[in-house]
């Protein structure tokens, strides 16, 4: 199966289902992580250029704890939109890796640039599908079951879904830690241990589960994207 998370920013995936898709990973599925935004406004101090180059190579060693393609679209962090440009490159990067599973944000995250890549992803997931509607790559026969993955902190999210991560802990751990960047500015902006936080959050899902680590997820529930089979692991 092949498995694509698109996210707002670089460490979104890490933080919110890394542990699912290295589950996925360890069964042998297909994983590519797709960032939509290149991350440029989350620092004090280093410029927004170079900090772009640094998010998306923290993004590329993410991805490479577990073997997992990384896509990074060519947009600034606030400057998302739902227009027709923006959905193109989304459809490509759907098309580019014919995912059988999207997972992505909650229409109703904290901030505009998740929000944004919730709508887009489904409109995009659609819009993949349509032969004669042209992009760089060849259009994808099948409009993608999605699954909104938790909100931060778990903010007004009730999972439907939970998947036991408690053997891939430490994996998303890792991964998590490659975000070196963001793990100062969570630090300096909200004043948060962002790994802790993450350990935290997903320890609280856990004993919702009955386990001792689990990620939430919520299925998008409108034809034709419904599964008779459990898709997640």
């Amino acid at each position: 199966m092949n498995v694509l998370a698109i996210t707002a920013h670089p460490d979104d995936a890490e933080l919110l289902c890394g542990g699912t898709l290295a589950k996925f990973a360890a069964q042998g599925h297909t994983v590519t992580i797709c960032h939509c935004c290149n991350g440029d406004l989350g620092h004090f101090e280093i410029p927004r250029a170079e900090l772009a180059r640094i998010r998306a190579e923290e993004a590329r060693q993410g991805g490479a704890v577990i073997g997992a393609t990384v896509l990074n679209l060519p947009v600034s962090d606030l400057d998302i939109h739902p227009d027709r440009e923006t959905r193109a490159l989304v459809a490509d990067a759907i098309r580019q890796s014919k995912p059988d599973l999207i997972l992505t944000h909650p229409p109703n995250d904290y901030m505009p640039d998740h929000t944004i890549v919730s709508e887009l992803v489904f409109a995009a997931s659609f819009c993949a599908t349509l032969p004669q509607l042209q992009g760089a790559f060849p259009f994808h026969p099948k409009v993608t079951p999605i699954y909104y993955m938790d909100t931060l902190a778990g903010m007004d999210f009730l999972p439907e879904e939970y998947v036991d991560v408690t053997d891939f802990f430490d994996t998303k751990t890792r991964m998590l830690s490659c975000h070196q960047s963001q793990l100062t500015w969570m630090r300096d902006h909200d004043g948060i241990d962002f790994v802790e936080f993450m350990q935290a959050h997903t320890r609280f899902r856990g004993l919702q589960a009955g386990v001792r680590y689990a990620e939430g997820f919520r299925r998008c529930a409108t034809w034709p994207r419904q599964p008779v089979t459990r898709l997640l692991p």
